[in-house]
């Protein structure tokens, strides 16, 4: 047996402890954005949408980085709308589709928020290589290029 091969039982405790981890800093970092959101006067799907608004997008673009389906996704944005944190315009090239952009108020809560979060962020411990490793091994297991 090579040094990267392990057995099936040592395998599955394995992966049991490392989805454990990954479970905990999931969890951590989901209590994380649902405090520094409620210090801002919004929910965590609330921050959730406005981190990743980071340029006009569909309704379809958000839902995918918010990882929820489209309704969800409208139904966050619409509060946001009645916030005047986000607007609806007409998509340039797709009559049917409309962009979501954010207001001045929603870009500068933006701002205040993405600070808040980086402040005591649950990945702050680690160094900047480290968390580039990080991402790296993660966007590895999940399959993404």
């Amino acid at each position: 047996m090579t040094p990267h091969q392990e057995q099936p039982e040592g395998r599955t405790v394995a992966e049991r402890a490392l989805c454990g981890l990954v479970n905990g800093l999931a969890q951590q970092i989901a209590d994380h954005l649902r405090d520094h959101a409620a210090a801002l006067g919004l929910t965590a799907p609330q921050a959730t949408a406005l981190r990743e608004l980071t340029g006009p997008m569909t309704m379809r673009e958000l839902a995918g980085r918010m990882s929820c389906e489209p309704s969800n996704a409208t139904f966050v944005v619409d509060r946001l709308e009645r916030q005047r944190l986000v607007e609806r315009r007409p998509h340039p090239t797709d009559r049917r589709a409309r962009l979501l952009v954010l207001t001045a108020e929603g870009t500068a809560l933006r701002e205040r928020l993405l600070a808040s979060l980086a402040a005591d962020s649950p990945l702050a411990g680690l160094r900047p290589d480290q968390r580039g490793a990080l991402q790296e091994l993660l966007e590895q297991a999940l399959g993404r290029p």
